[in-house]
């Protein structure tokens, strides 16, 4: 069962960016690992933000320190779905890309799929769906427009 980007362990969960190949597993047993890991990580919240109102509405300190994977996993246990990329590099499915952005500890996700697949017309109204998963999460979410005219998030951990 391994997933999109792991590189440490084969057969580890990571949590899909939109930037590897679709997954593999079948859909169900895909949302299924997906739901442990999410709740790992509010568990892992609920521990370590002892002093927060509410624990499940901070970032945990791993998720600070791999801010791309933490807002990945939030995505898609939200059921938004990643896109995806073939051997070569083309985008064969529309969803989320989440990369680092350009400044340290801040995530750019962005709305991307096949040429053709009408992803830019529909990021905004996706882009603003994503800040509404991360927003309540305690990550702050704006709405950029860049190259290209196309839109992306600029996420970081709020303050």
């Amino acid at each position: 069962m391994t997933a999109e980007g792991d590189t440490q362990r084969p057969g580890a969960f990571a949590a899909a960016t939109g930037d590897g190949p679709a997954s593999s597993v079948p859909p169900e047993v895909r949302a299924a690992e997906v739901r442990v890991a999410f709740g790992g990580l509010t568990q892992i919240r609920r521990l370590t933000n002892t002093t927060a109102p509410d624990p499940a509405a901070v970032p945990a300190d791993w998720e600070r320190n791999q801010p791309v994977r933490a807002v990945a996993l939030a995505l898609e246990a939200a059921g938004v779905p990643p896109s995806a990329v073939d051997g070569e590099g083309r985008r064969t499915a529309t969803g989320f890309r989440v990369a680092a952005g350009e400044r340290p500890g801040t995530v750019r996700v962005e709305w991307l799929g096949p040429h053709g697949s009408g992803a830019a017309q529909e990021e905004e109204r996706r882009l603003t769906a994503c800040a509404a998963v991360l927003t309540p999460l305690g990550w702050e979410a704006l709405l950029y427009r860049g190259a290209r005219r196309r839109r992306f998030l600029e996420v970081e951990p709020a303050r």
